[in-house]
């Protein structure tokens, strides 16, 4: 009898949260920088959520406004590290089996509670931070699936970017304990980098040995003509470098400087244009 096969725990990423003084601000800075709209707005607990969706998966910008327990403790974490990157969110598709996955493989979640704001119905938890390395990691499952408002310039998340101390103990987490796909592991110089397929992005895991634990730490955002979009970009006022040949063979890229409220941001055009 053959056996059966368990689906992926993780479908893809749902969200990333980037934590910011003023969401106004926060706002303003990434639809400038993704060409796209607000797509969801409210505020929960003295913390306001702006969520900006692209083609596969959402960035969640939060801000405190108010002395709830969940805006003091996001005021500590802005105060302590500075805006940028603090959580991501996997989308599951049977989020009782994921808890119970998770649970299995050692990363103690917390129940799963239900959410709603708006037109928006969720179920999600959270993996305990230190059994995750010091990453925090949510899980969630969506009534209705998140939709971009419009085209743009700059398609989809292209990876996620994780610095961790020990790449073995990151490699059991996004691979043995997450599920994930590891695509590559190789040296780049002295440092070694691994590649992990989560839906259609890339979770990319870059050694950092002078750190502690995992982090969250930037985003490469898939663009369809990295002229076009650089020259979008440095009209908004944003700083940018000059477009150069990417690491990956038939790539090109380029960094933003600056507005990403402390998000280290590369722009990446996956295939070169036609002659």
């Amino acid at each position: 009898m053959t056996a059966a096969i368990e689906t992926p725990l993780i479908t893809g990423v749902d969200h990333v949260v980037i934590g910011v003084r003023d969401l106004d601000s926060g706002v303003a800075a990434y639809e400038s920088l993704l060409a796209r709209g607000v797509a969801h707005r409210y505020e929960r607990d003295g913390v306001a959520t702006a969520l900006i969706v692209t083609a596969n998966m959402a960035v969640e910008l939060i801000a405190p406004t108010g002395d709830g327990e969940t805006a003091r403790r996001l005021s500590a974490a802005i105060d302590a590290s500075g805006e940028g990157l603090m959580s991501i969110a996997f989308a599951v598709s049977d989020i009782d089996r994921a808890h119970r996955r998770i649970e299995r493989n050692g990363l103690s979640p917390e129940p799963i509670s239900d959410g709603e704001a708006g037109a928006l119905r969720w179920r999600r938890f959270r993996a305990n931070i230190n059994s995750a390395g010091g990453v925090r990691l949510f899980f969630i499952q969506r009534e209705a699936p998140l939709s971009a408002d419009a085209a743009s310039d700059v398609a989809a998340l292209d990876h996620l970017v994780v610095r961790a101390a020990d790449m073995e103990r990151a490699a059991a987490l996004f691979g043995a304990r997450l599920g994930l796909d590891m695509r590559l592991d190789r040296m780049v110089g002295a440092r070694r980098l691994m590649f992990f397929r989560c839906g259609d992005l890339i979770v990319e895991v870059v050694e950092d040995a002078a750190g502690a634990g995992n982090r969250l730490w930037g985003l490469s955002w898939r663009v369809r003509d990295a002229d076009v979009t650089r020259s979008r970009l440095a009209g908004a006022g944003f700083a940018v470098s000059d477009v150069r040949v990417g690491m990956k063979p038939g790539t090109r890229v380029f960094t933003v400087r600056d507005g990403t409220c402390g998000v280290p941001t590369l722009m990446i055009e996956l295939s070169p244009k036609p002659d």
